[in-house]
């Protein structure tokens, strides 16, 4: 009878062959406890740098390694949308109405009267406001969504907003978004409040899309507050004000693309802002606040 082969003596690119086929979490809490070497090897940038690669995490054009591989497929593997119904395929659940004036917010079939289909042809409903403020919002408790202090404070993940708004071809509208991250104990830490979008009636109502992201912001984030909406302008019974649908907040790993992290951006993508004149405004990049 042939002898049982060591596992343990194993050369060490045999070993993170095998390991990498390992589901990530017994790696961690299964694998590492079971000598020095493995523990090694698990800790190692090459093993969570072949895991990514086989999850599909690593883009094609990638330019430049992440700080910490572990971490970076870690912030992979969790990416998703920590906000809830935000295509209105529920209704109003999980929003808080802040403001829920005129004839209140309602929610309707894309591409409704007067309007156009977004980009994602998925999306198939939309919020949309009445001709006085109708705001609404949530709250993300990152530590429920599986974001510990100790990354938040330590990382400092990039915190990703996107928001798709729209106007009725035949009515002027008013836009606003708000977003905070907020401390334990609520206080704001930073905060993403752009001047308010005005567009004219008889626009093209296409939809457009207010992004940011959050960048270097320091420890202390537990929470982060969004908040949306706005109203028409032409002050119209029933349901003539801006749309929204299909917003998201992500927490984002490394953007491997691009040589350098650049400082958090604003983007507003066919938008022109606009005063209550009518008057362009060009928005310079702020910084958190």
């Amino acid at each position: 009878m042939g002898k049982m082969l060591n596992i343990t003596l194993l050369p060490e690119d045999v070993l993170l062959d095998i390991l990498s086929l390992v589901p990530p979490l017994d790696l961690i809490h299964c694998c590492r406890l079971v000598c020095r070497q493995w523990r090694d090897v698990i800790d190692s940038s090459t093993l969570w740098n072949m895991i990514c690669q086989k999850m599909g995490h690593i883009p094609k054009d990638w330019k430049r390694q992440p700080k910490d591989w572990k971490k970076y497929y870690y912030l992979s593997n969790r990416r998703c949308n920590l906000l809830k119904n935000t295509c209105a395929k529920e209704g109003f659940k999980f929003w808080k109405l802040e403001r829920n004036e005129g004839h209140r917010w309602k929610v309707e079939d894309l591409p409704g009267e007067h309007g156009q289909r977004p980009p994602d042809d998925t999306v198939t409903k939309y919020f949309v406001t009445s001709y006085e403020m109708c705001l609404k919002s949530q709250l993300i408790d990152l530590r429920k969504m599986g974001y510990s202090k100790e990354l938040m404070d330590s990382d400092q993940p990039d915190i990703v907003i996107r928001d798709w708004f729209a106007a009725r071809a035949d009515c002027g509208c008013q836009y606003e978004i708000k977003v905070h991250l907020l401390s334990e104990d609520k206080k704001v830490l930073c905060k993403f409040s752009p001047e308010l979008v005005f567009i004219p009636q008889w626009s093209d109502a296409h939809w457009q899309e207010m992004s940011h992201t959050f960048r270097d912001y320091g420890p202390g984030v537990r929470y982060i507050y969004f908040s949306h909406g706005g109203k028409d302008t032409q002050w119209w019974a029933g349901w003539y004000g801006v749309r929204v649908t299909n917003t998201s907040v992500t927490i984002e790993p490394e953007d491997l693309t691009v040589q350098s992290v650049t400082p958090h951006t604003i983007k507003c993508h066919g938008v022109k802002k606009q005063n209550q004149k009518g008057k362009s405004k060009k928005k310079a990049r702020k910084p958190c606040m």
